[in-house]
């Protein structure tokens, strides 16, 4: 028997797919935590407070019910599409049916699921950068091209694209735009204004808006994040919105996600599903349908928490000299621009890129960031402040102290 070549053991589609940057962070600063080091990780997007307990509760019922024992429908409980329209309509607004809903097995399906039904090979998606990392991924999975579109990090832009700069990344190819807000990396928030003219401009040109709202309720300061379907109604043709609850309840760890959209495109993705997963996990739907009937009490507590540890993380950085960190007006996260520390030497190495920087950080104060390379340009670092106030501070303390030393 032949052979088979090492350069074609692997598909080349799926060969071509990077690892996700903040799972592997994440995992290097678990795996040295586990061997006894001081690691502190500021890699994951994962709130550090348990689950509420009535959505635990409820899932522990929900394993003694032998009805949760079998097969659901692929598309999701009905029970928990009803509770996603009426979770809909009082958050945001937006009256949808439960045809218009897919339940996935955590937000990353529904992105590839969405990818997947609307993209044919040369098709063009717009993607504001910095990105979340998952994002180009599944748009080259689903055979489309991703275009990225760079707003810049100063005080005036703070990592919003604006328009004109949509506009001039548009090409007879386009056929659909990324809106993430709040934005995971950079916890930047787009003002209702900026949200009407971005659905405009997409409606006015025939362009799909995939907006992704998994961090609705985390905002500060009075920042406002309405859905973009509400602003523009007749957007709702040519619009997905995708959400879970994940970071809104701290379940991360349950893999519930969900998108709305037109039921042609519901009904595609459905029938991926049904071939790719099947139903989602009856048992995290029914605490799904729990967290999402029960009060935002408990998301509120979170984000007290959050706000304190925001302003503690931004004084902190801005303090490092070299390093300007705009402040995030929503999610859980810091994205500083470090290119002022960049081509310096720190403890006899001279670090030129953002991934040289993290490398460094880990390797001489043990502290886990990801950097820029991962969302888009190198020059940045992304630190996520779902993570307790002690080590905030300890963490954020080391790399100042380490950063310091830079000359």
């Amino acid at each position: 028997m032949g052979r088979v070549s090492e350069q074609t053991r692997i598909s080349t589609r799926i060969g071509s797919i990077a690892e996700s940057a903040t799972l592997a962070v994440d995992a290097r600063a678990k795996a040295l935590k586990a061997q006894g080091r001081p690691v502190i990780g500021f890699g994951a997007g994962e709130p550090d407070f348990p689950t509420p307990d009535y959505i635990v509760q409820a899932a522990v019922e929900a394993c003694t019910d032998p009805v949760n024992h079998r097969y659901s429908p692929a598309g999701g409980l009905p029970a928990l599409k009803e509770a996603i329209v009426a979770k809909t309509r009082r958050d945001s607004g937006y009256a949808v049916e439960p045809t218009n809903v897919l339940v996935t097995n955590g937000g990353k399906q529904a992105v590839y699921n969405t990818f997947a039904a609307l993209l044919d090979p040369g098709d063009e998606v717009i993607l504001p950068t910095p990105y979340w990392t998952t994002y180009p991924e599944a748009i080259r999975l689903a055979g489309g091209s991703p275009v990225e579109v760079f707003a810049g990090a100063d005080a005036e832009t703070a990592y919003l694209v604006t328009v004109e700069q949509l506009e001039a990344a548009r090409t007879e190819h386009t056929k659909a735009l990324l809106f993430c807000s709040p934005s995971n990396p950079t916890g930047a928030v787009y003002p209702p204004e900026q949200v009407e003219a971005i659905g405009r401009w997409a409606l006015e040109h025939g362009i799909w808006v995939i907006t992704d709202e998994i961090y609705e309720h985390l905002l500060y300061d009075g920042a406002q994040a309405p859905s973009m379907p509400v602003l523009v109604p007749e957007l709702a043709d040519t619009c997905v919105v995708l959400n879970g609850v994940a970071k809104t309840y701290a379940m991360t760890g349950w893999r519930v996600g969900w998108m709305i959209g037109p039921q042609d495109v519901i009904k595609a993705a459905t029938n991926l599903q049904s071939h790719a997963t099947s139903n989602v996990a009856n048992v995290s739907q029914r605490a799904a349908i729990a967290a999402l009937e029960g009060s935002l009490d408990a998301v509120d507590e979170m984000k007290v928490a959050f706000d304190r540890r925001r302003a503690l993380m931004v004084d902190m950085l801005n303090a490092i000299e070299g390093v300007e960190c705009p402040v995030p007006q929503g999610a859980f996260y810091a994205y500083p621009s470090v290119e002022g520390v960049l081509g310096k030497q720190i403890r006899g190495r001279t670090p030129q890129t953002s991934a040289e920087l993290a490398a460094l950080i880990l390797d001489e104060v043990e502290v886990a960031v990801v950097p820029g390379e991962a969302f888009g340009p190198s020059g940045y670092l992304r630190l996520s402040y779902a993570l307790g106030d002690e080590d905030l501070e300890e963490g954020v303390g080391r790399i100042q102290a380490l950063l310091g030393e830079a000359r």
